[in-house]
Formats: structure tokens, C-alpha cells, sequence
């Protein structure tokens, strides 16, 4: 049977010029992290520190350890990286291995009865790319830095919400493999499901030391067991599950999930076997056109779905650092938000195998794009070749998993060629087509031909429609942020929403400890640095100041309002859109996570703090909607109840038109009926219509699903505020604050708009399991808080923010 020893202890690194004294090295790990363990460098997260280590992305490292000869009893040993980054030499005693330059690739090389000491000498992968640059021609990108030319995390040379930090270094697990006569190379699944019966194609392929001896494999899926025999290098072996249990998208059934065991044989004697869990489940995606366009729906198991999506980035920056229990608090939090899609961003990395389990386990949807974004890609050597191996190796590494339901040739590369003025300057010259509409598609359909591909996104499906055509396929929707008040969403139903977002500051304790002792102002200089979108502050503030009077000397207020515009922008957005299932189905929210404390649009901070806007997700992309709009064609208000439940939504909805001091001027109590998977639009009576800075309307329905909610805690609410709030005559908020177990109760004696306790402010640790709340007067709310050491209600006020009326 294979063995395997696992190369993790001993590891040294030093610069590779050899100067210096070599430093303890953590396999799997980077150059960074290494340096920062051992003093070094400071914590480049801290201030403005990045700028401080930048040097290090720049030099030549080298990481070293003793390699013990193997195992006399097997005839072949291999030396396997699962992952290097990202351009390195491997040697053993001075002998030359070989050489790599992909870090989304594994490697594997014959140390067959050797030993000595083996070298992993890494380039700088600046020095690299502007190498490939330089032979290859200037291709034009988002951003200056050379990532296009070069198979590495593209974010590790800078985004608008990451910072420079260039790494290297052994990434991913290293290991001896020691075996005999033959071992599993690759396996490739093909899992299908039809009339209850689940079917395994088990395609596997072998390397052995010698030709000739017969080898089968066994494999044994849910109690059912099958043999195959294996020719030369190749086989394949079929197993029927009957009475196949479905895995299901999260709030459409269960995650059932099936051990597969595929074991490898020479006679009787067992070589080598492979284990993964599979799931049972049918994935479409369904472009029609219909009458509005070209659709863009996800279709599971027959059951047509309205996405209800996170964009996901690299959890850090420094990737080795992100461990199994981290992925999956992360991805909890996001199940906790009522997420049922994550589209892996192609700015970033195929993710580990700890990532996609836990999708599978919590029934996320994974959108997966390819590693390429915001740029023209050439596609001469040595890139195109590496392109093609690391999408193959990949594919097949994540068939295994149920969750995986789409794969996505690029991020707005297909829209920067069309938009953003590269054509001109390309003048024939290749810019990444070819991977997008040629080799990744081929890839795809050849080995995993049970899943659907989309070129691009944002992508209409052909040159035929603009890219970005919200009519057709997928949509991008960064004009409004960019250039508009929030209130645009309304203006467009794209079929599919794959980005769109708002930023705002990170949790105040995570600005604290990043900004160690900075007096923090909007524009201080550690909160500027840690603020990386092109003219990020001057959008935050146009965009607050379309709202709310933006507060001068307060950052407190401002910290507090810009995460309130936050969540009220992504609310416009999602509400509109979700009512108008099924023409658009889907939205997903850029960005879910951060990979260090920085301002962006994330729901959860670099430090795994959730903003407001989480809290605003859970209401957002809960199975029951309530939202009010207005009614473009008549000028007047609709009702919209989205219903992404099983079952109808019945019952009398409340509907108020108040004053602001508290008194009801109106008041309609309309049936409600949402069939199951819809959407009901009421018309609000024209009595029922607030106008001026005194009125507002409040619609309550009954059925939550989500117990707890707003107010009384029973059904779901929406309000209606004719004028932006800056013009709302708010009464001054007058409210009571008492210790509750678990938390605080606070009631209301006036109208008070969006409450929001901020626990971090009580304690770093601390977090609350709300976010933003509205109360009408004599209404309270029970806040629940979680790692508060010293409760007490007035440390409670001090912490607790609401909108107040403009001065």
C-alpha cells in the first residue's frame, strides 16, 4: 500500500543569495509569515506597515530541509508540493529537480532512492512577470502591477479593497509518497442522477514502475460495491445507487452525502486508494430567451432557484494562514445570512478542499471562477500551456463536490475588451478570448460535462449584446455606486446580478487594532491607507451625502452613518430585484469576506467582525421579503411579498401611513396570497401614500420564518420613507436601555430609525445578533450580546447609535 510521510518539520529560509542567517521555516506557509514570526518584519496589517515590507516581494528566497532516503520496501518514491508560489527551481543536493510557475497547480517528482538536502528556491515574482511582460508585450489591466503575466493570486499585487503583499513560498502540503508496482494518478467522477437512481462513472487512471502486472480496481458508493479491470494506464468503473438521495441547495431540502472508496489492486493486494464524499443532484443553467432577453437561471434538481449570493475573495492574504475551522466559521456566517450562493472570485485562488466540504456540508451553491480578472491576458508560452494544465487539474480535483454547480471562464475581462478602451491599444495582440471561448470551455466539456459553464461575468452570452446588457445573462452593477445615489437600482431588472455592492469602514475594534493610537478621522492617514478603491473616501461621502448631512468632526457618526448607507444601498438593490423574480434570478453581493482590516464593501471585516450590513443580509435573503417600492408606471407604491418558501404565504397585511411623531394618519389591512416560489405585488391604496418629511408608511405581514424579527418580533415589516432622511423631520430619540439576560432591552418612547448597538465598542470580543432596527414609539427590542465581560446599561447607551434629526 502507498505510504505517506509528510515533509512539515525541519524547513529553514533564508534570502537566496545566501546572505543572512536562514530563519526557522512553517511548511505550509509563506515568506511573509515566516519573516513576521520571527521579528523581522512588522505586522504588515498594522498602519500603514505594508509599504514597510513591499521589499520583500521583491528579493529571492530559498527554503531547505534534510530528505531522508525512503522506505527500502517500495520500488519509487515521490517528492509532491500540492502548491508553490509561485516561480521556483527544486533541488536535491545541487541537482535540479525541476522547475515550476504556476501556484495553482500541484507537482509531483521521482526522488527514488535519494537523499540529501532539497532546496526550494523561489523567484520574485514581480521579477518574473515583468520578465513575461517584457518578452510578451504590455497587455492592459485595472491596475499597474504586472498579474496578468503570471499563474499566481492575481489580489496578492493590490486590489481596491487589498494591499501589495507579494508572497512566496511553499503554500500547500508536501509530502513523500512511497509505492509500488502501480498508483492511483487521477480520478475523475462523473456523478448523475436519474429516476431516483444515482449513477458513478469512476474514470481512473494509473502510473506504475513496470508494465504488465494486472491491476482492478473496487469501488464501493453507499452500500454498493463494483470491480473493474485496468488496461495499461486506464479504466473506468460504474456503480448504480438506487433510491439516490438528493442533495439539495440550502432552504430547498437536505445534504445528504455519500462516502466513495475506490481502492486499487494487484490480485488481492491492495496498491492504493481514493476517498471523497459525493453528492446526488442535477445542475442546469437555463439561458433561453424569452421576452425580456436572455435568461440566467439555476436550475437544481428541477427546482428553478433565485440566487441569493455572496462574492467570495481570499480569506487572507497570506492564503497558508486560512485553516479548516476558519473556513467553515466563514461560511457558516454566511449560511447564518441566509447565502445560498458563493461565487469564488477569479481574482483569487482555487480554494482547498476544507472550502468546498464545508459548501457541500451547509448546501452552498459554488460559482467558480477561473483564476483571471479585470485584465487582457496573453496567451503565448509559457502562460498558455499552464493555463491549460492548471484547469485541468482542477477541474477534476473538484468534480467530487455537489456544491460546485457552475464554472466561470473570467472575471470582466470579456467587459473590459468591449468597455474599457483595450481594443485599440491590443491592435490584434491576444488578450485572454481564447482561454474564455476556446481552451477552458473544451476543458470543461471534455472532463466534467455535468456542470455548466458561462464564458465570463459579466457576459450576455455573445458578441450578438454589450457584455454588461442587463437584459442578457449576467450583469455587473458599479455605475451606481461609482457615480449615483442608491436609489438607482431601481431603475433596471437585470436578468442576473453577479456584482454590485457599497462600501463602508470596517468594526470600530478593528480599526483600533489596526490604527494602533491614530486619532481616526474620515481622512487620517492609516484610515486613507487602509481605504484602497480609487477615490473610495470621496464616494462614501457623495453617497452619504445624498441622505444624510455628513457629520464634520464626529467620526464616530460617521463611522456609524456610512455603515447605515451601506446596508440601506444593498437593501435598494436586493429588494428591487428579488421582486421581480423570475425575471432576474439572482443577486450576488460584492463582497461577502476581507482578507485584512481595510474599508470596503464586505459584510464581514478583516478581522471576521460583522458590519450592519450582514445583519441587513439576514433580512435580505431570508425565504419571506416584505418591501415597498415605487410603482414607475403610476406614480404611486407597490407591495411587494416574495415568497421563496414551499408552501403559500397567506394572510392580512397591516399597512399604516404614520406621522413621524407616532400617530396613524391611515390604515388598510390588505389580504395577502404569494404562492410558493413567487412573488405577490399589492398596489398600496393612494390614501395610504405618505408625501413630505412628516410621513412615512409602515407595512407588517405575519408568517416569518425568521422568529424575532422587528418591533413586536412577529411577521416582517417594511417601511416607506417618501424624502431621503437628511429632509425627514425626525423627533429627537428618546428610548429606555435595560440589562436583559443574554443582552439589552431597549423600548422605545419615540420613533427611532435604525438602532444599532455596537458590541465591539463594549468589549472587542463581544458581538451582537442584530443589526440595524427600527422602532416605532413604545416598541421595544431585545438585543442579544455574546462575550460582554461586564454588562451594564449605561456602558449599553454609550454604545448605541440611531439616526437623529438634522441639525
Amino acid at each position: 500500500m502507498r505510504q505517506v510521510t509528510p515533509l512539515t518539520d525541519g524547513w529553514s529560509l533564508r534570502e537566496a543569495d545566501g546572505s543572512g542567517e536562514p530563519l526557522p521555516a512553517v511548511v505550509p506557509g509563506c515568506v511573509h509569515t515566516d519573516l513576521l514570526a520571527a521579528g523581522l518584519i512588522p505586522d504588515p496589517f498594522l498602519g500603514r506597515n505594508e509599504t514597510e515590507v513591499a521589499w520583500v516581494g521583491r528579493r529571492d528566497w530559498t527554503y531547505e530541509t534534510e530528505l531522508a532516503a525512503g522506505p527500502g520496501a517500495h520500488e519509487r518514491t515521490d517528492l509532491v508540493f500540492d502548491g508553490l508560489d509561485t516561480v521556483a527551481e527544486i533541488l536535491l543536493d545541487g541537482r535540479p529537480l525541476g522547475r515550476v510557475r504556476n501556484m495553482h497547480r500541484s507537482y509531483r517528482f521521482d526522488v527514488t532512492g535519494t537523499s540529501g538536502r532539497l532546496a526550494v528556491r523561489f523567484a520574485s515574482a514581480h521579477d518574473e512577470a515583468e520578465a513575461v511582460r517584457g518578452r510578451l508585450g504590455e497587455r492592459p489591466g485595472a491596475y499597474a502591477e504586472p498579474y496578468p503575466y503570471v499563474r499566481k493570486m492575481a489580489c496578492s499585487f493590490g486590489w481596491d479593497w487589498g494591499p501589495t503583499l507579494v508572497t512566496a513560498g511553499i503554500w500547500r502540503p508536501v509530502r513523500l509518497e512511497h509505492w509500488s508496482t502501480a498508483r492511483i494518478a487521477r480520478v475523475r467522477p462523473l456523478v448523475t442522477v436519474e429516476d431516483g437512481t444515482g449513477r458513478v462513472e469512476l474514470a481512473v487512471e494509473v502510473e506504475r514502475t513496470r508494465t504488465g502486472a494486472p491491476l482492478a480496481v473496487e469501488a464501493v458508493v453507499g452500500g454498493v460495491r463494483a470491480r473493474a479491470e485496468i488496461g495499461e494506464a486506464r479504466g473506468t468503473v460504474r456503480l448504480e445507487v438506487p433510491d439516490a438521495r438528493l442533495w439539495w441547495p440550502r432552504g430547498y431540502g437536505e445534504q445528504p452525502l455519500y462516502d466513495v472508496e475506490l481502492t486499487l489492486l494487484h490480485g488481492e493486494r491492495a496498491l492504493d486508494v481514493w476517498r471523497r464524499r459525493i453528492g446526488f443532484r442535477t445542475v442546469e443553467l437555463d439561458t433561453s430567451p424569452d421576452a425580456h432577453g436572455t435568461g440566467f437561471t439555476l436550475v437544481v434538481n428541477g427546482e428553478r432557484l433565485f440566487a441569493r449570493g455572496v462574492n467570495w475573495i481570499p480569506d487572507d492574504v497570506f492564503p497558508s494562514r486560512i485553516t479548516r475551522e476558519r473556513y467553515r466559521r466563514r461560511l457558516e456566517q454566511a449560511a447564518g445570512a441566509g447565502v445560498n450562493l458563493v461565487r469564488v472570485w477569479g481574482g483569487g485562488i482555487y480554494e482547498s478542499e476544507d472550502f468546498y466540504d464545508a459548501c457541500d456540508e451547509l448546501g452552498l451553491l459554488v460559482w467558480q471562477d477561473f483564476p483571471f480578472a479585470c485584465a487582457a491576458y496573453p496567451e503565448e508560452q509559457p502562460l498558455r500551456g499552464e493555463v491549460e494544465a492548471e484547469a485541468r487539474e482542477n477541474v477534476v480535483r473538484l468534480m467530487p463536490h455537489p456544491s460546485l454547480v457552475l464554472w466561470n471562464g473570467n472575471n470582466e475581462n470579456l467587459w473590459g475588451f468591449r468597455d474599457w478602451d483595450w481594443e485599440p491599444g491590443l491592435a490584434g495582440d491576444s488578450w485572454g478570448e481564447g482561454y474564455y471561448l476556446g481552451v477552458l470551455p473544451r476543458v470543461v466539456a471534455e472532463l466534467d460535462p455535468t456542470r455548466p459553464y458561462t464564458a465570463g461575468s459579466p457576459w450576455s452570452g455573445s458578441w450578438l449584446h454589450h457584455p454588461n446588457d442587463p437584459a442578457h445573462g449576467t450583469h455587473h452593477s458599479w455605475e451606481v455606486w461609482n457615480r449615483a445615489d442608491h436609489a438607482d437600482y431601481r431603475l433596471h431588472v437585470p436578468r442576473f446580478v453577479a456584482e454590485f455592492g457599497w462600501q463602508a469602514p470596517p468594526a470600530y475594534a478593528t480599526l483600533r487594532r489596526a490604527l494602533p493610537g491614530e486619532e481616526l478621522a474620515p481622512d487620517s492617514p492609516g484610515m486613507l491607507h487602509h481605504q484602497k478603491a480609487e477615490d473610495g473616501n470621496g464616494k462614501l461621502e457623495r453617497g452619504l451625502a445624498r441622505h444624510f448631512a455628513v457629520p464634520t468632526g464626529d467620526f464616530d457618526r460617521w463611522h456609524y452613518l456610512t455603515q447605515v448607507n451601506q446596508a440601506r444601498a444593498v437593501a435598494a438593490g436586493i429588494e428591487h430585484w428579488r421582486s421581480h423574480w423570475p425575471v432576474c434570478a439572482g443577486t450576488v453581493l460584492w463582497q461577502l469576506n476581507d482578507c485584512w482590516p481595510v474599508t470596503s464593501w464586505a459584510a464581514i471585516d478583516g478581522d471576521g467582525r460583522e458590519k450592519p450590513l450582514y445583519h441587513e443580509l439576514r433580512r435580505l435573503y431570508a425565504d419571506r421579503l416584505l418591501t415597498v417600492r415605487p410603482d414607475g408606471a403610476g406614480g404611486g407604491l407597490v407591495l411587494a411579498a416574495v415568497n421563496q418558501c414551499a408552501q403559500a404565504w397567506h394572510g392580512a397585511l397591516r399597512l399604516r401611513r404614520m406621522s413621524v411623531e407616532g400617530a396613524v394618519i391611515a390604515r388598510a389591512d390588505p389580504d395577502l396570497a404569494a404562492g410558493a416560489r413567487s412573488v405577490a405585488r399589492i398596489g398600496v391604496p393612494a390614501e395610504l401614500v405618505p408625501s413630505g418629511p412628516k410621513e412615512f408608511l409602515v407595512a407588517d405581514a405575519p408568517e416569518s420564518p425568521r422568529a424575532g424579527g422587528a418591533g413586536s418580533g412577529e411577521g416582517l415589516r417594511a417601511l416607506y420613507f417618501p424624502v431621503p432622511d437628511r429632509e425627514v423631520a425626525y423627533p429627537r430619540p428618546e428610548f429606555e436601555v435595560a440589562l436583559a439576560p443574554g443582552g439589552i432591552t431597549v423600548t422605545a418612547r419615540t420613533l427611532v430609525r435604525d438602532l444599532l448597538l455596537q458590541a465591539d465598542r463594549l468589549d472587542p470580543g463581544a458581538r451582537a445578533d442584530r443589526g440595524l432596527v427600527t422602532l416605532l414609539p413604545g416598541e421595544r427590542v431585545t438585543i442579544g450580546v455574546r462575550g460582554w465581560k461586564t454588562p451594564d446599561p449605561d456602558s449599553a447607551r454609550c454604545a448605541l447609535y440611531c439616526v437623529e434629526p438634522t441639525r
